[in-house]
């Protein structure tokens, strides 16, 4: 945050709540990151919502999203158990004033649901995750199908798919994602295909959204005069903006595509240098571009001042390789979920103490731990079916805020966007240890997917997610690839966002033409000023609508997917500020 004394406050609470937190993950607490807790009446401040539905039991609950930088306590709540229930609510909404919004997980860095601070909001959130839980399979067709609720985790979807023989090609890190806030962002994990690897049928390189063949959602009908359930199949044009939402509707049930489930190795090194690992296009050695030719699944995770990231490469490996660990279940770097006391005191002397010269012990803190315990539990080469390696970020991981980007360019450009990117940001992290300031003392994290390519889809005429940060460029058909990269900070840090807009102006400046092309990651921070994310009104205005036009016909652009949602919610019973800062 900015050091200026006006923030100074805001500051030191959140090195206050993410003190504690740290000692909680030290110890290995989940209780203390469940979701935020009920509120008994005695504490109760706000005034209750008049002619609520007196079948819908309400109650008040705090909402705490993943990096604890956005806690708004006494939110009314409540939990519909059908979706003819979410739509009483949203009539309700409607008629009283108030707005509607889905909270899953609360997984989530940008304020895509509620504002920082905001005190009682004339908000009802729906807490999709108690009731709104249920799947099934239909594999009678070439392709199988799996329907399920928007409040199903990510780890329960995985995990029947898995005992019907199913899986996905990749999948977001953590499991305690909700189907409805992975489809909202267009949530994705990692994964082109190796050189030489053909797609199965019913999968996708690109993100979740991608693999969607039909959805309902809750949507205004005119008829009516009312808010109806509504279901859109993926070759109906109308379904394009509520492919990937950003949160701008209310997506209560999904169809995906499913493919047959794969067994991978995922194997990690520690021993690449980032000179190496990054250099400049066309280079030998073992460089990124040569696990994507090899592997095509793979990220990178490099702590701050260190020389070595950790590589993660997953490759598709029908037969256990013999010194590979089988794994049955998912989350399988327990190092990474309790972390040693020696990290998580020098994040409390970094953030407490305002001792930004530890930094790169800390980064090397990190490193040991991660390289150590690989070692210690034996999970540097791994092997197990999909979803028990894509799966490995639990809830007690340190909570970190982060910005994110996806860079789109052809496959073969992939290593030069990175040797540029690394090229640049060393450079600005050296000339601010310089002067004295740490800005970033977490991991940068690298990935790299197909697109949001229709063609993937397995239903004749599908169109692509409108607002999708990976949709396909038509003006551009040879970019195949989106690079992403997110950069990873203690909330609270000192001179942080100052470092964040300036990659970002960085980042919209150098992969902008006929090379590559920018769009922010819905989820995590963008549109920086000095002092905050999601504050810059030319960045929201501008850039980010731009972004979603260029190369697009007018039909299925920005504005095109502005006016379809209106006209599905023109009461935004489902926006937040932050969406009417964009606009949408």
């Amino acid at each position: 945050m900015s050091s200026n004394d006006a923030e100074k406050p805001l500051a030191a609470s959140r090195r206050d709540f993410l003190t504690g937190a740290l000692k909680l993950t030290s110890a290995g607490a989940l209780a203390g990151w469940l979701p935020a807790e009920r509120i008994m009446a005695a504490r109760l401040t706000c005034s209750q919502p008049n002619n609520f539905p007196a079948d819908i039991p309400l109650y008040k609950q705090s909402f705490k999203n993943w990096a604890g930088d956005i806690k708004v306590d006494d939110v009314w709540t409540c939990a519909p158990r059908s979706a003819d229930e979410v739509v009483k609510v949203a009539n309700w909404a409607k008629d009283n004033g108030y707005k509607v919004r889905a909270r899953g997980m609360m997984h989530n860095w940008s304020p895509l649901t509620l504002a920082a601070g905001v005190s009682c909001p004339a908000v009802v959130l729906l807490d999709t995750t108690r009731y709104l839980t249920a799947m099934s399979v239909d594999a009678s067709g070439p392709v199988a199908k799996v329907t399920a609720q928007a409040g199903i985790t990510m780890e329960a979807l995985l995990t029947g798919m898995e005992k019907a023989g199913l899986g996905v090609t990749a999948a977001p890190a953590p499991g305690d994602l909700t189907l409805g806030g992975v489809l909202a962002i267009n949530g994705h994990g990692t994964a082109i295909p190796a050189k030489g690897e053909r797609r199965l049928a019913g999968a996708s390189y690109g993100s979740i959204s991608n693999l969607v063949l039909s959805l309902t959602a809750v949507v205004y009908d005119k008829a009516s005069g009312s808010y109806a359930l509504r279901k859109f199949a993926r070759n109906d044009p109308q379904i394009a903006p509520l492919l990937a939402h950003v949160g701008r509707s209310l997506i209560v049930e999904a169809t995906l595509q499913a493919a047959p489930n794969q067994r991978l190795r995922c194997q990690s090194w520690f021993n690449i240098p980032y000179t190496e690992m990054f250099a400049a296009a066309g280079s030998g050695g073992r460089t990124f571009a040569s696990y994507l030719d090899s592997a095509g699944r793979v990220e990178a995770i490099w702590f701050p001042f260190t020389s070595n990231p950790w590589l993660k490469v997953w490759t598709v490996t029908p037969n256990k390789p013999l010194f590979s660990r089988q794994t049955d279940k998912p989350f399988n770097y327990p190092f990474s979920d309790n972390l040693p006391d020696e990290v998580t005191d020098l994040a409390n002397k970094i953030l407490s103490l305002g001792d930004g010269k530890l930094t790169p012990a800390f980064g090397k803190a990190q490193f040991a731990a991660a390289s150590a315990g690989l070692v210690a539990t034996a999970s540097w080469d791994l092997w197990g079916w999909s979803k028990n390696l894509l799966l490995y970020v639990k809830p007690t991981t340190l909570r970190v805020t982060a910005n994110g980007y996806a860079v789109l360019t052809r496959r073969e450009n992939v290593q030069r966007v990175l040797n540029e990117f690394v090229t640049f940001y060393q450079a600005r992290v050296q000339a601010y240890q310089q002067q004295g300031r740490y800005p970033m003392n977490g991991p940068v994290e690298i990935r790299v997917t197909g697109l949001d390519d229709a063609s993937e889809v397995a239903l004749s005429g599908g169109v692509a997610p409108a607002l999708s940060a990976i949709r396909p460029r038509p003006d551009h058909p040879e970019w195949n690839a989106a690079v992403w990269l997110d950069i990873l900070t203690l909330p609270g840090t000192p001179y942080a966002n100052q470092f964040y807009r300036e990659i970002e102006q960085w980042i919209e400046a150098n992969f902008n033409g006929s090379y590559a092309a920018v769009r922010p990651e819905w989820s995590k921070g963008w549109g920086y000023t000095d002092q905050a994310a999601w504050a810059d009104s030319a960045m929201l205005q501008t850039t980010i609508p731009n972004a979603f036009r260029a190369g697009q016909p007018a039909a299925a652009n920005w504005d095109a997917a502005k006016a379809a949602l209106a006209t599905y919610d023109p009461y935004r019973l489902f926006s937040s500020p932050l969406l009417d800062s964009l606009g949408l």
